[in-house]
């Protein structure tokens, strides 16, 4: 019913798209829905509208509407909200079909554009701030420190015995603000990313085994993946720092006996960035999600997880996340996530090697 010429133009939007017939029944989707509904081609079409929508959804009474009437309709800041879809706000616009007006066509998009670019944004900016930072702080306060943790070295053996325990505890807080310091120096690190073509399943089955040797020993991982996704245009040591500070975070975030961390890969076909200000746009085709089931983010931290010293926890340094956005920016990627009580997703988009002699994912396995 719809031409190959109009599902390629339909497949580069990046709104969902979907057509309904008269029995309810999905008959065409592009790239974008399948990824809204999480399912592939095959799994959605035929199925009956009903079965991915939240039950009482008033996008079911929109639809009986528009093929009561012949007319187009349209809503804003809707609810989608089912265990098979992340709860997001949309606005859609369902219009009849001209060929056959019984047939109703679903046009799907989740807020703006612009708003889910700015989201993307934070950790960018986050990171190209936190460099700045720390090519200062290697300056202007670790010589510093170096001075004062001589001069309480040199007062020890004259101040009286009640009193060593304050110069050694300037030592002790010198040091561990050297080593916060230290830590911080990979930021300032400007040099270009030696990129390679990178199996990404391997680089997540290395991060689950340190996990399940350490830190995530009792929490079960589920692994939901790709089998055709091509290779990574990525850095190995760094793509195992990034999944695993994100393992690491969603594993410390679990406080239960039922922890469960789902890694997850996906091509998407129509994932395309522009930056504000410039025309072109960049491809991130592959992504790589870690969800988990611990006690969320506030909502408070939403803007600022990216940040650095940023921190939930009692003994955290609030660097992890800021060095993952850090190392992300270096890839030309982007980091998203969404968090409710129970529940947080961070996602990964990444750019794709280009270069076709190499073999994709599974033939590499």
């Amino acid at each position: 019913m719809i031409s190959e010429n109009a599902q390629i133009i339909l497949n580069s939007l990046d709104s969902s798209i979907v057509m309904v017939d008269p029995n309810s029944q999905i008959s065409y989707l592009n790239n974008s829905a399948e990824q809204l509904f999480s399912g592939s081609h095959n799994q959605l079409l035929g199925c009956r509208i009903q079965t991915i929508l939240p039950p009482n959804s008033p996008i079911l009474d929109l639809i009986k509407k528009v093929q009561n009437t012949a007319s187009a309709v349209a809503d804003y800041g809707l609810t989608l909200d089912t265990p098979r879809i992340i709860k997001q706000i949309i606005n859609i616009q369902i219009s009849p079909f001209l060929e056959d007006p019984k047939h109703v066509i679903l046009n799907i998009y989740t807020r703006s554009i612009a708003d889910k670019i700015g989201k993307q944004l934070i950790p960018r900016n986050a990171a190209r701030s936190i460099t700045a930072l720390a090519a200062t702080l290697g300056h202007e306060i670790k010589n510093p420190l170096s001075g004062i943790k001589g001069a309480a070295q040199l007062l020890d053996p004259y101040v009286r015995e009640e009193d060593k325990e304050l110069t050694k505890l300037i030592c002790d807080e010198t040091d561990r603000i050297c080593t916060i310091v230290d830590r911080m120096e990979v930021f300032s690190d400007k040099r270009p990313v030696k990129r390679e073509p990178i199996n990404a399943h391997k680089i997540l089955e290395r991060v689950r085994l340190i996990a399940k040797s350490g830190f995530a020993k009792n929490i079960n991982f589920v692994e939901i993946y790709d089998p055709s996704l091509p290779f990574i245009d990525g850095n190995h040591d760094q793509l195992i720092q990034i999944f695993l500070n994100l393992i690491k975070n969603a594993a410390e975030s679990i406080n239960h006996d039922h922890g469960e961390i789902v890694m997850k890969t996906s091509y998407q076909h129509s994932v395309k960035f522009a930056l504000p200000g410039q025309k072109s746009q960049f491809h991130l085709p592959l992504a790589i999600s870690i969800k988990d089931n611990g006690v969320g983010i506030p909502q408070s931290l939403n803007e600022l997880i990216f940040d650095a010293f940023v921190t939930t926890k009692s003994n955290g340094t609030g660097l992890g996340l800021a060095l993952v956005a850090k190392l992300i920016d270096d890839h030309g990627g982007v980091i998203e996530f969404e968090s409710e009580q129970g529940r947080t997703i961070f996602k990964v988009l990444l750019p794709m090697h280009e270069k076709k002699e190499y073999k994709s994912v599974c033939d590499a396995i």
